[in-house]
Parts: C-alpha cells; structure tokens; sequence
C-alpha cells in the first residue's frame, strides 16, 4: 500500500472484514491490524436480518453464509413473522458470528488485503494529506503505518476512538447477562427457545453443528463481568425461566457480560472513521448489531472508493455520517425497547406484553411494519429536498429483461442504471458511461429510470415520458454521482461528483 493511496482498517470483525473486501475488490490497496491472532470459535452475535443477506447477495456468498445455518421465519418471544417479508431471505439466518467473519475474511483474503493478526493500533495522528497510525507487532516492537484514511472497526473499547477523545455516552442496558456454548442432551422442539418468568430471562439458540448458545438473566444476581460462570447457574435460571435445562453439558465457553446502550456523536473526523461497534453498541434483542455494523460499512466502502479514485470528491465522505448515524440511532432505542419489553418483571407488565404480542402483532400491517424494521427492509436515507419519494430507499431484487436479478447484477460494485423494458436510453447516454456504470432494463418497470447506488439503495429517479427529456435527466443524474463520463471528459471537462 503507498503510503497516502490505501485505507487502514483497526479491527478485523464482521465491520471492518467486509468494508476491506468492499475495498480490495475496488482496486484499493487496504490492510487491516487485528490484535486477535487465529480464529475465534466463541461469539455473541448469531442473528443475520434480511438487508444483510441482501448485502451479501450483492457480493455472491449470501448462499455459502446460508449454508453454515438455520433459517428460522418467526422472530421468537414477540413471535413476529418474517415470512412475509418482501425479499429473498424472508427469515432470521441463525448462525455463529464467526461463520460470519469466516466468509468475509475469505473474501478479503481473496481480493488482496493485508491482514496483520497479532498487531495492536497504539496510536495515531492525521495531516492534510493521510493518517499515520502506530501499530504494536507481536514481538512489542511498535512501527508506524500511513494510509490516506483510517477506518476505526476495534469494537466498543476502540482505541481509534480513544485517540481521537470522541465520548461514547450512554448506559449500561443489562448487567450480569450469562453466556454459555453447549451440548444439550434433550434439544428444544422448535428452537430458538424464549422465555421469561419474573426475575429469570433465558435463550436457547441452535448453531446448526451440535452446540447451542444459551444466554441467562437473573435481575436479583448482578455481579462484575469478571465474576466467573458455573454452568450450574445457568441451568437453574434456565429452568426457572423455560421450564426446562434440556440437559446442558460440557461448556465449552462460560462467560459474564453486560450490555451498553451507546453512540459515539461523530462517525467521522478528517480522515478518520468508525463503524460497528466502535461507532455504536446496543442491546441483544432484535439480534440488530451485527447487521448494522456490517451496513455501516457496506454505506462507506463504495464511497472511500469513489474518492480514491477521483471519481468523486471529499464531500462524498460526509454523507456517510449523514446516513449511517441516524440509523444507529434508531437501532439503540428500538433494541432498548425490545430488551426492556423481554425483562418486563412484574406479572400483571408480562400478561400485557404477552397479550400484545398475541394480538396487536397479529394485525397484517402492523406485523409487516415490525418485520421490515427489525430485519432492516425498510432503512431509508434522508432525500435532498424536491427529490422523489424513492431516493433513499432500498431497491428491491428486480428481475431483468435478460434472466438475471438486479443484485447479481450490483456484484460488479458499480452504480446499476434501471430502465423500463419500453423506454430505452440512447446509446450515446449509455456508452459515455460505460466504464463506470451498469446499464439494465425490466419488463413492466412503472418508473421510467432508476439510478441505484453500489450499496442498493436508489440514488434518483425519474418518471418522466419524453424520450430527450428523460435522456438529459439521466445525462445529469450520472454526471452528478458517478462523474462526467468518457464522453464528456473527451470535450469540456466539469466538476464530476455534485450529488446530494
């Protein structure tokens, strides 16, 4: 990597493994450190929503990913169907985070990234023109490492976000949780198992291999994360909470932890990022922080590399705090909610949420309305003023008028310009751009021209009828986020990049 043309990621989790194959694949030079050297085989995070499935379709490895686990429709203890949903992953994929981080880190590794297991990010400082970050090897020896960005994805002790003094205010939303990896002599029926009785929490999650998670609660014994874990203790708040153990045996991780509700107030600074859990934390329910680390950086990829090929300008950076803040934000208190709504204590608290769950969420809308939020269908990014109702909004899997989907399609990383089968673009609009842009149509499409960002979410639209009018909005539309064009660039020279 040239000391100002590459980016540096801290931290290589689920975040910062997919933001580096984004990047590799780019043609962006791109290391990463990772203070953990190997894989790890424990994990907290199992839950893989919809939109991240769909992100990982645009990438060709959401099948192998589905292969590792268990497809389940119904969100469990609320009992939100997700079947429903209006995509090709209807369903909560359950499946170990290191599954995850395995197929990401395949990829990166495929793509060319540099991966420095066993160095530790000791500090850093930026100019006007790259980073430079100091990096502790393994053998103690501290050597400094210069990229053109950093992008801090080290987790919810981030020492990227040390560095920088940003805060992380928030709280401590549960303490005490326990976890614990085992074998079960008498498997649950219908896995995952949920339940809660009075002060006593508990889960019982498949993993697909013969091992389960079990994560057990009890609000009268908050000891310090460092307290160790019998696994007799997890069994009788099991039991209390299930009405059942299932014959838990041969642990083979016990751990204790608490879990923080908190956002960093920056995403970005100069040329310094966070994403994931560096960024944000949140609360278990809903199984909604991996997949929103994972988002983060999926928003961020196409942009670095957009900038670092002159394709756009620094501006293009910002809009990724823009965006990917709010939905932090929105994500903590929606996971607080449902955390606060699992550990409801008193009875006459449970019945109504139990009732709720019965009846309000039987209602077609509102079920629909709860599924897209959780499994993230529905995140949309602010439009600018005047823009259409569907700039900003996630763009279905179309099928196209030559056999393929849209998202087979969007594996090319570039921005993907959808026209209806009967309102074709001329030629000339077509090849100024074909460098940079893909160029599909779809049988009975009711907007005449969709342009959709790398990250499958529509960057303009247009439904206008007139063949020359529509030509120049889509002219204007690609000059705007995807550069000038071949064609342009042959005459008179603009600006490139003016998009929202």
């Amino acid at each position: 990597m040239g000391p100002e043309e590459g980016v540096l990621i801290v931290g290589a989790g689920p975040a910062g493994l997919m933001l580096a194959g984004d990047l590799a694949e780019a043609g962006i030079a791109c290391t990463m450190v990772e203070r953990r050297e190997g894989e790890s085989q424990l994990t907290r995070a199992f839950a893989v929503h919809a939109r991240t499935m769909e992100q990982l379709d645009a990438r060709g490895i959401a099948d192998d990913l589905l292969k590792t686990g268990l497809r389940n429709p119904v969100l469990q203890f609320l009992q939100i169907d997700l079947s429903r949903l209006p995509t090709r992953y209807p369903h909560v994929l359950v499946t170990p985070q290191y599954n995850t981080e395995r197929l990401l880190r395949s990829r990166a590794l495929t793509h060319g990234v540099d991966i420095k297991s066993g160095y530790e990010a000791a500090g850093l400082r930026q100019d006007s023109t790259g980073v430079d970050v100091e990096v502790r090897a393994p053998d103690g020896t501290v050597q400094t490492l210069r990229a053109a960005y950093v992008v801090g994805a080290d987790g919810r002790n981030s020492k990227v976000r040390e560095s920088l003094g940003l805060p992380f205010p928030g709280r401590s939303a549960v303490r005490s949780m326990m976890l614990a990896d085992v074998r079960l002599a008498e498997p649950p029926r219908k896995p995952p198992t949920v339940g809660a009785v009075g002060d006593a929490f508990a889960i019982v999650v498949p993993f697909g291999d013969g091992w389960f998670r079990v994560m057990a609660w009890n609000r009268r014994h908050d000891m310090p994360d460092t307290t160790a874990v019998d696994l007799d203790e997890i069994r009788a708040v099991a039991q209390r909470a299930l009405g059942n153990d299932f014959g838990m045996r041969d642990a083979r991780w016990l751990s204790r932890f608490h879990s923080d509700e908190r956002q960093c107030p920056r995403y970005r600074v100069g040329r310094i990022f966070l994403v994931g859990d560096a960024a944000h934390v949140h609360s278990p329910a809903g199984g909604m922080g991996l997949n929103t680390s994972i988002q983060d950086s999926v928003n961020l990829s196409w942009k670095l590399a957009a900038v670092l090929h002159g394709r756009a300008p620094d501006a293009l950076l910002d809009t990724y705090e823009a965006e990917r803040h709010p939905v932090g934000r929105r994500v903590l208190r929606m996971s607080g909610a449902l955390l606060r709504g699992v550990l409801t204590t008193p009875k006459a608290m449970c019945g109504f949420r139990d009732l709720f769950a019965r009846t309000v969420l039987r209602i077609r809308p509102v079920a629909q309305r709860a599924a897209r939020a959780i499994s993230g269908l529905d995140i949309a990014y602010a439009a600018p003023s005047g823009a259409p109702p569907l700039v900003g909004k996630r763009v279905p899997d179309l099928p196209l008028t030559d056999g393929k989907r849209l998202y087979e399609v969007l594996r090319t990383r570039r921005f993907v310009l959808v026209t209806a089968a009967d309102a074709p673009l001329p030629t000339a609009v077509t090849e100024g751009w074909a460098d940079e842009v893909e160029f599909v149509s779809v049988p009975g499409l009711t907007r005449r021209a969709v342009l959709v960002r790398p990250d499958a979410y529509i960057a303009w639209t247009t439904s206008e009828e007139h063949p020359q009018r529509r030509a120049e909005a889509a002219r204007q539309a690609l000059t705007d986020w995807c550069g000038t064009g071949a064609t342009t660039r042959q005459g008179t020279p603009t600006s490139g990049y003016d998009g929202p």
